[in-house]
């Protein structure tokens, strides 16, 4: 009769820990649902015949400098999804960035891969000490954050939603890879045969050992331009969107029409 009733007390233990596990799990829902209420972005739905560039894992001294040259020189705005640690080392990097007229990001402070198991303090930790050092670096304060790996759940989008974030991802026909240097006419051709209004397109202005994007970059912006493509940085291109400036208008009026 003890082995029985202890059978069973240890089957209701492991049933209110599965059911505990599965409370504490975080929700993933679909990208469609995310879209709709305005948590994460891909790209922006917009008639303008505009994009924004984006750069991860920055600032480095070389590769970056290198890239801002080249926007520079064709009159490019750009959005950087920076590391709080580089941003720590290179602080002048990071404020010349923004002198230069582009938009500053976060991008978490050690490129942490949140997961399901990934909690709450180390998700805040990792947002709050990057917020910290791009305040430090430039006196601004960033309002975009870019989870590595595109990875994302509502703990995820929930956390950065209460720093002030708005969670940027990228079109998913525009992932260059040129962390994993394709090749220049790879990621020029994948840019350029993909190119659409509205579009995020992902870079890389930290790439270990060497870079192919500088010199793919000098391919892809004058055809682009020739095409009429404006180039602005995330936050503007936002403006621009027709469903953000629904959701927009939706939490203007809730402010002004709240419910009893």
């Amino acid at each position: 009769m003890r082995k029985r009733s202890g059978y069973w007390l240890l089957l209701l233990l492991c049933f209110i820990i599965a059911t505990q596990a599965a409370f504490l799990t975080p929700n993933k829902r679909s990208r469609q649902e995310y879209e709709q209420q305005g948590s994460i972005i891909w790209e922006a739905k917009t008639e303008h015949k505009m994009m924004a560039l984006t750069f991860d894992d920055g600032p480095d001294p070389k590769q970056t400098v290198a890239i801002l040259d080249i926007l520079k020189r064709y009159d490019v705005k750009s959005t950087f999804f920076v590391l709080g640690k580089r941003v720590a080392k290179y602080p002048q990097l990071a404020k010349k960035i923004v002198e230069d007229g582009h938009e500053l990001a976060n991008h978490t402070y050690n490129h942490i891969y949140f997961n399901r198991k990934s909690s709450h303090s180390l998700i805040l930790k990792e947002i709050q000490l990057t917020q910290q050092a791009i305040h430090t670096a430039t006196g601004q304060t960033a309002t975009l954050f870019r989870p590595p790996g595109g990875n994302y759940n509502d703990l995820i989008v929930d956390t950065s939603k209460r720093q002030g974030l708005q969670c940027i991802m990228w079109s998913w026909h525009q992932d260059t890879r040129d962390w994993d240097l394709p090749g220049i006419n790879k990621i020029k051709n994948k840019v350029l045969n993909n190119a659409r209004n509205g579009d995020i397109v992902l870079f890389h202005d930290y790439v270990h050992g060497r870079t192919q994007t500088p010199q793919a970059l000098e391919l892809i912006l004058p055809e682009l331009k020739r095409r009429g493509y404006q180039f602005v940085t995330v936050s503007e291109l936002l403006k621009h969107s027709d469903p953000q400036r629904k959701v927009h208008q939706k939490r203007q009026e809730s402010r002004k029409h709240p419910r009893l």
